[in-house]
């Protein structure tokens, strides 16, 4: 499914249904410590129920599963969440998953205890979702924001691996990071009051295979690139990383931020 927006890419269509392989096998890479800081703050955990959007293969219902909360997850891409059900009933997990957009969920009114949203929130219609969101969270619910980049100018082989992504798509915006707050819209504060917000680093373990597949599933890779431009940036990145160790560190920067219901 292409999606187009004005506000990612300069409206350069993407589809994460064709990086869904890569998605499931490269993109499970959140450290230990970016879910022990949910469960540490009570939230996700035994007793609640939780809805995770933008899901994907369902990374962190599954990462989570063990603090004992009930999941559902939803996407807007069949394709990933075909993996997420897949991923999940391997391993035992019993996950609810819908394939449906942010702005078409259809849940009873205070069904759930905690709304998740990790690498998703920005392509959200935010003036749509926010009044939704209020509607099925529980009295006191929680909306948590999730995030986790790579920061290219403290870190030598993420900056190289973003020129390369420019070079074959100029008019990608997911580059460039930089420590800073989760950015929350307006009209997301109408029914919603910050509760607090953390932002700290951690550092990723990668082979030269994983980083690479790791840029691979990205947006501004194998979910936008045409086939012929995909095999010309494979053979390239694989030629960059060849200079480098088999297996590194890449420096990120983690950011949460949780907001509360209001009455």
């Amino acid at each position: 499914m292409d999606i187009t927006d004005s506000r990612i890419d300069a409206g350069k269509a993407f589809d994460w249904g064709k990086v869904s392989e890569q998605y499931a096998k490269y993109r499970d890479i959140y450290p230990g410590i970016f879910y022990q800081k949910i469960a540490d703050r009570g939230l996700c955990v035994e007793g609640q129920r939780v809805l995770d959007l933008g899901t994907g293969t369902g990374v962190l219902p599954r990462n989570m599963y063990k603090f004992g909360a009930r999941w559902t997850g939803t996407d807007i891409s069949p394709e990933q969440i075909e993996y997420a059900k897949r991923m999940s009933e391997e391993a035992g997990m019993d996950i609810e998953y819908k394939a449906v957009s942010a702005e078409n969920i259809d849940f009873p009114d205070e069904t759930f205890d905690v709304i998740t949203a990790c690498q998703c929130f920005w392509y959200f219609d935010h003036e749509k979702v926010a009044p939704e969101f209020h509607r099925i969270l529980k009295k006191d619910g929680k909306l948590v924001v999730l995030y986790m980049a790579w920061l290219p100018f403290e870190d030598e082989i993420s900056g190289k691996s973003e020129d390369m992504i420019r070079k074959y798509n100029p008019s990608w915006t997911g580059g460039g990071e930089t420590r800073h707050p989760i950015f929350i819209p307006d009209a997301i504060y109408d029914y919603f009051e910050m509760v607090e917000h953390e932002e700290y680093d951690v550092k990723v373990p990668f082979t030269r295979e994983s980083w690479h597949g790791r840029v691979f599933a990205c947006r501004g890779v194998g979910a936008s690139l045409s086939p012929e431009e995909l095999e010309k940036w494979d053979k390239e990145h694989r030629a960059l990383l060849a200079d480098y160790p088999e297996s590194f560190e890449i420096l990120h920067y983690a950011a949460t931020a949780i907001l509360k219901k209001k009455d």
